[in-house]
């Protein structure tokens, strides 16, 4: 429905026609970020605002709504500063503006002619990958031991065990215990809309000791006994420094669009999500062919026939440390391995967003999960990690590829790397930000985690059993902060009477266990035969 009389240019914001998951039309708000003329004939690279960038696509005038266009906003013109041409009236926010962009200049020192990166687009993706709000504190306990103890109490609720998607990044919350002093905690407050269930006066609990079912764990949740957390337990944001975050202020609009149509990898077609930096010789092409075992990029299947003769690999190269069944994980040393670490880079960047690419690969390693047939072992997914993590990440970065998603390798992948963690003696975390799809498996994995620990709980001489966080963050190398924030993703928290009790209603144990029956694909530890290396005790990786 475009008016070829009217003139669309990038940037303007117009509906543009779609179809959603019930296969049903809609007409979103979308942003023109490039126009192409194929045979007489525009095409219109859209970005639906407020949908994920992977949506993004080229669609024909048809499917434009020219009557909603809205065009560009131009700056409107300010008063001259001192009567020069050019200057803007100061103001205490434009001269802190202006002095973070003489230290950016002083900092970076660009070379001549180089665009330096704006700021306003950076604070725009920090405030985006971290929208933090304000913690709402709750009383401290009291010091002494017997006060301290905090139980979990089966009550009849209207929760449910499935785990929403949300958009944004919840913050990791920091506990701080100590066994004299008393304890501060701050929680993470409700979302709007939604009100944090707490257990409410006496009556409330004589009602709750009145529906004590059998299908409800009781636990009793006891203070860490110590804390490398920080001494106030305030959150802190978020790091957004880590070693592949993806720095957003070098976007452009050469970015912001993906260069590559499809790619061809084994038996599979694969439509990429977002831009890849292969070489601009290969973007025009149709097709990007991928040699499966490899990963070398060719551009005609002729090149992929021919490489394929001469290419002796079945199985990624490094070392098998795990097999179970078909399923196989390869240990691959970014330095050892230097052309399938970039070439794995690659690949993974046209499906991850929030983070970038280093062709410096020394300092990780990439563990690759594969499934065997009699052809060899072709790749499912992989994630990759430092060999020395100052905030005790144990995961980088983490993808299964398309064909294999929704089929319960995304939870493997995250079991394998907190198996390796285990093997280690340390507690992991995934490096921030998370990609939406990446929170949904690690909320979705932690949940499980922790309520089958929390379940398994046997009760001794007809107490109710106790638990302390950092007893479940040592059990399943979790940490910490996930552990803490997992509880009150699910609502799990209440505060009473000076203590903390975890309540577990039959919806979430119910849940729970719908949950584990569809869970077949598990890491048997008995198959894994991995030895961590002391990197910090070696001169170069």
């Amino acid at each position: 429905m475009a008016d070829q009389s009217v003139d669309i240019t990038e940037g303007c914001r117009l509906p543009v026609l779609r179809k959603n998951q019930e296969n049903e039309d809609e007409w979103p708000l979308a942003e023109i970020l490039s126009v192409k003329d194929i045979s007489g004939k525009n095409l219109y690279y859209v970005h639906y605002i407020d949908f994920n960038k992977r949506l993004d696509e080229w669609v024909t005038p048809d499917r434009l709504d020219i009557k909603k266009l809205q065009f560009p906003k131009k700056e409107a013109k300010t008063p001259m500063k001192n009567g020069l041409p050019g200057s803007r009236p100061s103001s205490p926010e434009r001269d802190v503006k202006k002095s973070l962009d003489l230290h950016v200049q002083s900092a970076s020192a660009p070379s001549r002619g180089k665009t330096l990166p704006t700021l306003k687009r950076k604070a725009e993706s920090v405030s985006l990958a971290t929208q933090v709000t304000t913690a709402t504190p709750v009383p401290s306990l009291p010091g002494s031991a017997e006060a301290s103890q905090a139980s979990v109490y089966p009550a009849m609720r209207d929760s449910s065990f499935s785990i929403k998607s949300r958009d944004e990044h919840e913050p990791l919350t920091s506990l701080t215990t100590n066994g004299t002093s008393s304890i501060q905690r701050h929680l993470i407050p409700p979302q709007p809309g939604r009100k944090r269930k707490s257990c409410g006066g006496t009556d409330e609990m004589v009602k709750m000791f009145q529906n004590n079912s059998p299908r409800c764990s009781t636990v009793y949740l006891l203070p860490g006994e110590d804390s490398q957390d920080s001494s106030d337990g305030i959150p802190s944001a978020p790091r957004m420094t880590g070693s592949l975050v993806s720095d957003r202020s070098h976007d452009d609009i050469v970015t912001r669009m993906k260069n590559i149509d499809c790619i061809e990898l084994g038996r599979h077609r694969l439509k990429p999500w977002y831009f890849s930096p292969y070489p601009q010789e290969l973007t025009s092409l149709p097709i990007l062919y991928l040699c499966e075992f490899c990963l070398k990029y060719l551009k005609s299947l002729k090149c992929l026939q021919r490489h394929l003769t001469k290419c002796n690999l079945r199985h990624p190269p490094g070392n098998e440390i795990y097999r179970k069944g078909t399923i196989s994980f390869f240990e691959i040393d970014g330095r050892k391995n230097k052309a399938y670490s970039q070439n794995l880079c690659l690949l993974a960047k046209c499906f991850l967003d929030h983070k970038t690419l280093y062709y410096d690969t020394d300092p990780f390693l990439f563990y690759v999960m594969t499934e065997y047939d009699s052809k060899g072992f072709h790749i499912v997914g992989y994630f990759s990690k430092e060999k020395e993590s100052t905030e005790d990440y144990n995961v980088a970065c983490i993808l299964t590829l398309p064909p294999y998603q929704r089929r319960g390798y995304g939870k493997l992948l995250i079991e394998f790397s907190y198996e390796l963690s285990k093997v280690e003696g340390k507690t992991g975390t995934p490096e921030k930000p998370l990609s939406d799809l990446g929170l949904l498996s690690y909320r979705s994995y932690w949940s499980q985690t922790i309520l089958e620990i929390l379940m398994d709980l046997k009760s001794e001489n007809g107490e109710r059993p106790q638990i302390t966080i950092n007893e479940i963050s040592e059990i399943t190398s979790v940490k910490k902060e996930d552990v803490i924030s997992t509880l009150q993703y699910l609502n799990l928290i209440n505060y009473y009477k000076g203590q903390y009790i975890l309540t577990l209603s039959e919806d979430i144990v119910e849940g729970h266990e719908r949950a584990m029956e569809k869970r077949h694909l598990r890491i048997d530890p008995k198959c894994l035969h991995f030895t961590p290396k002391d990197w910090s005790k070696r001169g170069k990786w």
